[in-house]
């Protein structure tokens, strides 16, 4: 059943997803790929079948569009042109919107070695986070994965359990100090920190709280800058001195300043910890036994720091959103945690006994997917859908649509965790649902993230109740992660009250 498989996605060890072939697979060269996974446009593929799609602007295509409400502008052209759709943005750029399931399932798993990440988007994360596994490809993508591996261990990620409950009834001792009068608070904010604070305990093995407000500050901007990036009209380099890139430059050097201060102290102490960036310091290539250089180093701690925290923040903050916004399933996940807990604090063991907390994370992640958006590149000509996708164009791949299907979805705006009950999920496509992508470049990260919101949930929901703030007007923002665009203003009171 797909709720099973859910299930077992998430908690899965990471060498229980057949790793070994598929990085192999996903190792090969694009000329390989061309020859023994597609074959050539010519002898296969009919290149008369164009997908539909919007016209736009007569020079800058959709675009504009995009600029204005991309949300917006991919859902109008879905339901206008169907689950395959063509856009054009500007000058020969071309993207395919692919929304489909079995559409999905073809680009990330079952014809998965034709398709690399979309240099277009992914060479605008490298500024921040280099070649990192997020947008790294091939050999160096190969070797990456093969290191971090055994830092995600299941095991490893369990261990961590403790350590995330801690963090977060910290902070609702901070909160019931400071909030207690019925004051309204940022819960996004709130949840950043938070995240920030789990990471860089998990990561580094010591607290980031001196330095937390300065990495959110530089994270947001980052983030904010390199969208607008994506969305401009022309790419302009970054070596002009335009106040945006000199902002832009200045806090990638403030991240660079912690992260690299903190890769040195782990190289000095010399001893073993328990944290992730021992296991990354000590880690050996199997082939040559060499160690990350520095620079690497930097690369992989900035992609975790910054994707791991950023997206349980997003995901959390948005459940906390929706639990407020319908009572009868906050009563009910109340309830659970009441009769599983008793009022204790949740440990990972208890995690299998509460499945509809499970199902609440799942359903906010559908709604508001933190992952909003994955793009690919064919790296050969390509039929999806019965239409033509031809090499080397953008293939954009949306769960903020696809979760939204109604094929599969039944009410899909709807908050209703129990549509992941087994019974319900019978049947359902395999990616109908994937907030961590899928196929061999699976969330490397994807059981620390959904660990630890279960456990922030579990201990939160028992102790308060978060109230949406009288007035307050909340929508996403589709920047790199699917954020709030002001922030979440809340209101808390005792779990009792």
């Amino acid at each position: 059943m797909y709720q099973d498989a859910t299930r077992t996605r998430f908690a899965a060890r990471p060498d229980d997803l057949a790793i070994g072939r598929v990085l192999e697979e996903e190792a090969m060269s694009d000329a390989e790929i061309s020859q023994s996974a597609v074959g050539t446009a010519s002898d296969r593929l009919p290149r008369g079948r164009l997908a539909p799609g919007p016209r736009g602007h007569v020079v800058f295509g959709s675009l504009p569009d995009f600029r204005r409400d991309i949300l917006g502008a991919l859902f109008d052209a879905w339901q206008r042109h169907g689950d395959v759709v063509r856009f054009r943005l500007g000058g020969t750029i071309q993207a395919y919107l692919l929304v489909h399931p079995d559409h999905v399932a073809q680009v990330l798993q079952e014809n998965h070695r034709n398709y690399r990440k979309d240099r277009l988007t992914y060479d605008r994360l490298k500024p921040t986070v280099g070649e990192g596994l997020l947008t790294s490809e091939g050999d160096l993508w190969l070797r990456q994965r093969r290191l971090i591996q055994p830092a995600f261990h299941r095991q490893r990620i369990a261990s961590f359990g403790s350590l995330m409950v801690e963090s977060t009834l910290a902070m609702l001792d901070r909160w019931e100090a400071r909030y207690g009068d019925g004051q309204t608070f940022d819960v996004f904010a709130e949840m950043t920190r938070l995240a920030l604070e789990i990471a860089s305990k998990t990561l580094f093995g010591t607290s980031l709280s001196e330095d937390a407000d300065r990495v959110g500050q530089a994270v947001s901007f980052a983030s904010l800058h390199t969208n607008r990036r994506m969305q401009s009209y022309f790419e302009l380099p970054l070596s002009l001195p335009l106040p945006g890139n000199r902002r832009f430059r200045r806090e990638i050097r403030a991240l660079d300043e912690v992260v690299y201060r903190l890769i040195g102290d782990r190289r000095r102490a010399g001893q073993r910890s328990d944290d992730l960036l021992s296991l990354l310091v000590d880690a050996r290539d199997e082939a040559t036994g060499e160690k990350m250089a520095d620079h690497q180093l930097r690369d992989e701690v900035m992609t975790i720091m910054l994707a791991g925290h950023e997206t349980t923040a997003v995901a959390l903050s948005w459940t906390w959103y929706l639990l407020s916004r319908h009572p009868a399933v906050a009563a009910r996940l109340r309830a659970e945690l009441s009769d599983v807990l008793g009022g204790r604090p949740p440990r990972v063991e208890d995690l299998p006994r509460l499945p509809y907390t499970e199902m609440v994370v799942e359903e906010a992640m559908r709604l508001y997917p933190p992952a909003w958006i994955l793009s690919r590149s064919p790296i050969a000509d390509d039929v999806v859908g019965g239409y033509w996708i031809p090499a080397d164009k953008m293939v954009m791949l949306c769960p903020y649509l696809t979760h939204r299907h109604s094929a599969f979805w039944e009410n899909p705006e709807g908050f209703d965790p129990e549509r992941f009950a087994p019974a319900r999920s019978a049947g359902r496509p395999r990616y109908a649902y994937f907030p961590f992508g899928g196929g061999p470049r699976l969330c490397i990260g994807s059981g620390f993230a959904v660990q630890e919101a279960r456990l922030v949930l579990a201990t939160v929901a028992q102790r308060v109740r978060l109230d949406l703030a009288p007035g307050c007007s909340v929508r996403p923002q589709p920047l790199i992660t699917l954020r709030p665009s002001s922030g979440i203003r809340m209101t808390m009171r005792r779990a009792e009250a």
